[in-house]
This record gives structure tokens, C-alpha cells and sequence, in this order.
């Protein structure tokens, strides 16, 4: 098989690998394509701590195929299914998940592109995020996340506020639903638009998807007193500071809705087939750039810079 190695920061190889063998409980998945995740950046840019050349397929974690092979025991997948996983190793012609690791994709779905981690995720915050109809929220940054969660907040019956740097992540945000849009200026600016926007009350649930500094610093001062701020972004770049006398005061409830158990990544997984499959939730649209395994390179720089247009890249295998 062929797969994608990242030899050093910045640079992947294509190269020829024995197709993986499986054990007992495991299953192979020959690779329909998988999902460049903004947290793999850090892997892709170089930090100090880490090694290389990496395993081959690393860090493809958002990949979906077709299942090739059973091992000894599976008895919830067989030859031939179509599946979303969990792994690492996706950016490969095959990889192998344990069976506790794969969700079956219904034929109703046909071949529509399914990076199940990423779906997952925003299944599982918005499950976090207890919002209710008639709340009004806030969701700030307009990538696939944010978008993703606006619509499920809209699906619930919410009032959603979106707030992005991007033009086109807010054009974005209103055609999947937003009530309105706020550019992510300073924060203060942000601040008395929302507040505008409110009548003074803020907002009942503010989502922070932006993995930075200002995305805690703007989620303070937008959700009202007695509210919950649900920390979605990724902080992994760095220490942040927040500001725990205006928490206080506010008697707010923080939520960090990550997850690192595998069951609930599944959950996640299970619970967003079901919502693509009704319609609750429609990511087709935000696979803005599908492109070839040696094409990934671009595919990373795409993810970083985010150009006008990118939302979410594949990679089709």
C-alpha cells in the first residue's frame, strides 16, 4: 500500500508500506479518505518534543472506508460495510481500528464523505452544552466546528449569535442559520454588540471555538450572569490566562467539553450518522477542498493559513 509519511516538519513522503495485519477483535478498512484536523498542526509545524520521522499514516485520525478484513470475534462489521473509525494512521491506503473503535455508515448516506472524529466531536459538545429552545447563544469562530454547532443549536430552537474573523465563515454562519453575524474585532467591540444585540442580558450559552486567547476573552464578557461557557477549542499552543474575578462574579458555569474516552468519542460518532442521516446536521457543503493523498502537504498549509474559501479539507484515498 502507499502512505503518507511526515519525515520532518513541514514535509510528508509517499511511500510504499506492507498492508497491516490484524489481530484478534480488530478490523483493516481499506481508506476512502480522511480529514486534516487543525489539531495536528503542531506535529506538522515542528515543536521540540517531538520525533521524526513519525509513523506512517500519522496523524490521519478523521479517516472513514470500507471495511476489508475481520478479525477473530468481530461480529458487528463485516466485509464489505462502509464505516466511519478511530485511529491514527488514516493517511494510508488502509489502516486497522479495533472494533470498539468503528461506527457502520448507513447506505442512505451512498458515498458521501465522512470523517466521523470531527462530526463526533460536535455531537458531543453540543450535548455538553445543554442548550434548550429559546436560549440564545453565542458561538465564537466560524470554522467547520462552529458551524457544525450553529446548526445544531438552530436545530433546538435557539438564538444564535455567530462571531468570526472571517467575511465568508459568517456568510457561512447565516446560511446554515444565524440569527446574526458579529465580525471578531476587539474585545470590547464584541462585547457591547452582543450586548446591543441582547438588550443587555448577554447570552444564555456561549461556545468558544477558536482554541485562542481572545476566543476566553470574549466568551467572558459575552455570556450573561448565570450562563455557561463551553470551552470547544483546542488550547495547545500555549498557557492562557482568564479572568476568574469576572467568573466569579458572574456565577457562571465553564465547560471543558473535550472528551478522551473512547466510548464517548463512539457516542459521538453513533449520534452524528443518525443527525446527517435526518438532516439535523449538514456538513457536505463545508468540505470546502477535497484533494489526493500527495496533495496533503498543501492540505496542511491550507488548514494553517485558512484561506478565503477553506473551511474544512480531505483527503481522498
Amino acid at each position: 500500500m502507499i502512505a503518507a509519511v511526515l519525515t520532518r516538519p513541514g514535509t510528508f513522503e509517499i511511500q510504499e508500506r506492507a498492508v497491516p495485519e490484524i489481530s484478534t477483535g480488530e478490523i483493516r478498512i481499506k481508506l476512502e479518505g480522511c480529514g486534516i484536523c487543525a489539531s495536528s498542526l503542531p506535529l506538522w509545524e515542528g515543536r521540540e518534543w517531538f520525533n521524526y520521522p513519525v509513523e506512517a499514516g500519522t496523524p490521519g485520525h478523521e479517516g472513514w472506508g470500507i471495511v476489508d478484513l475481520v478479525g477473530e470475534g468481530v461480529t458487528s462489521v463485516k466485509a464489505g460495510d462502509r464505516v466511519a473509525f478511530l485511529s491514527n494512521k488514516a493517511y494510508a491506503e488502509y489502516d486497522v481500528a479495533s472494533e470498539d473503535a468503528v461506527v457502520k455508515l448507513p447506505g442512505v448516506l451512498g458515498n458521501m464523505p465522512f470523517p466521523g472524529e470531527p462530526l463526533g466531536c460536535a455531537m458531543n459538545i453540543f450535548e455538553r452544552s445543554h442548550i434548550a429552545a429559546g436560549d440564545t447563544v453565542a458561538i465564537i469562530g466560524m470554522g467547520f466546528l462552529g458551524i457544525l454547532l450553529c446548526q445544531l443549536a438552530k436545530s433546538r430552537g435557539a438564538k444564535v449569535i455567530a462571531i468570526s474573523k472571517r467575511r465568508f465563515s459568517l456568510e457561512y454562519a447565516t446560511r446554515y442559520g444565524a440569527d446574526e453575524v458579529v465580525p471578531l474585532t476587539e474585545t470590547w467591540e464584541v462585547a457591547n454588540k452582543v450586548s446591543e444585540i441582547t438588550g443587555g442580558a448577554f447570552c444564555d450559552v456561549v461556545i468558544e471555538a477558536t482554541g485562542k486567547q481572545q476566543g476566553i476573552d470574549v466568551a467572558t464578557e459575552a455570556v450573561a450572569e448565570g450562563g455557561r461557557m463551553v470551552v470547544a477549542g483546542y488550547h495547545q499552543d500555549g498557557l492562557r490566562q482568564v479572568n476568574l474575578q469576572k467568573w466569579n462574579w458572574k456565577g457562571i458555569d465553564v465547560i471543558n467539553a473535550h472528551e478522551r474516552k473512547a466510548e464517548r468519542y463512539l457516542h459521538g460518532m453513533q449520534q452524528a450518522v443518525a443527525a446527517v442521516v435526518d438532516g439535523t446536521l449538514r456538513p457536505q457543503a463545508l468540505f470546502s477542498d477535497i484533494m489526493s493523498i500527495d496533495q496533503l502537504e498543501k492540505g496542511f498549509r491550507m488548514t494553517a493559513d485558512r484561506p478565503d474559501g477553506f473551511i474544512k479539507a480531505l483527503i481522498a484515498i
